[in-house]
């Protein structure tokens, strides 16, 4: 279709019918995500509120289409990159979002660790200089006063504001450990998101609270914690888990906190990304 085609069609979804507009909408979303730059350039060029409203439907429908794609494909990939994953679902708020320049964050961060290791350093040491990069240097830190809002799992905010929850700052710390070899995975325990160092990938060393700037802990806290939320022990709560696993944690929790919120349409949709992992 020619681009003056292309703009007669957009021009006709102000119509009153609504089958005629039904059949307009089904042929746009039809070419894909190419449309989107035309139906944005009759938006700004329009002051129709029906024809703004429903251009607005179909550029969130194509591009929730695309995020679906998107994960899909990632679920597919067989090391399940945590950054991009969380890219993918921080596009979802956020569909300009710039891929490359929060990569390359997590490079700087990589290497700035990297250069402060060497092979004499103990487990603990490595967790050290980690926390101190991160935390210190860096300045992350646990958003405690308004730890359940949406924005804290969007990773892209959470480099800007410096400010996450527990699977947002937890993917960080995990995506620089992962590229640097060191045994260092996340923990599906409930109500919580803690890392877990093991050098066989099954036991855990000791444990990592990087909502509290990586503080260590044992075994027995976990229990304490369990004991408090009523739970029953499971290996899972005390076992590693792997990056499918926490990238899936952080859509449980993006969903956790739009219901909260009321906006049950964001609720919806995050369950259907959900679903496909």
């Amino acid at each position: 279709m020619s681009e003056s085609e292309l703009n007669a069609l957009i021009s006709l979804l102000d119509d009153p019918d609504a089958h005629i507009y039904d059949e307009i909408r089904s042929k746009l979303i039809a070419y894909g995500d190419q449309v989107i730059p035309h139906l944005e350039h009759a938006w700004e060029n329009s002051f129709d509120h029906l024809l703004q409203s429903r251009i607005e439907n179909i550029i969130h429908q194509l591009q929730f289409s695309s995020i679906q794609k998107e994960l899909s494909d990632w679920k597919a990939t067989p090391d399940h990159n945590l950054i991009e994953g969380a890219l993918i679902i921080a596009k979802y708020q956020y569909p300009d979002i710039d891929y490359q320049k929060i990569k390359a964050y997590v490079q700087q961060l990589k290497q700035d660790v990297w250069l402060e290791l060497n092979d004499n350093l103990t487990a603990l040491e490595k967790v050290k200089v980690l926390n101190r990069i991160l935390f210190d240097i860096h300045g992350l830190y646990g958003n405690t006063k308004n730890i359940n809002s949406p924005q804290n799992s969007y990773l892209n905010n959470v480099v800007e504001t410096k400010k996450g929850n527990p699977i947002s700052l937890g993917i960080i710390y995990l995506a620089i450990c992962q590229m640097l070899d060191i045994p260092i995975y996340g923990v599906d325990i409930p109500a919580h998101f803690i890392l877990a160092y093991s050098e066989n990938g099954e036991d855990a060393l000791f444990y990592l609270n990087v909502f509290n700037k990586g503080s260590v802990f044992g075994k027995h806290d976990i229990d304490r914690f369990l004991k408090q939320l009523d739970k029953k022990p499971k290996d899972s709560y005390y076992r590693p888990c792997d990056n499918l696993t926490v990238i899936k944690r952080l859509l449980q929790h993006l969903i956790y906190s739009y219901d909260n919120l009321g906006y049950l349409d964001k609720k919806e949709e995050l369950e259907a990304l959900y679903k496909l992992l």
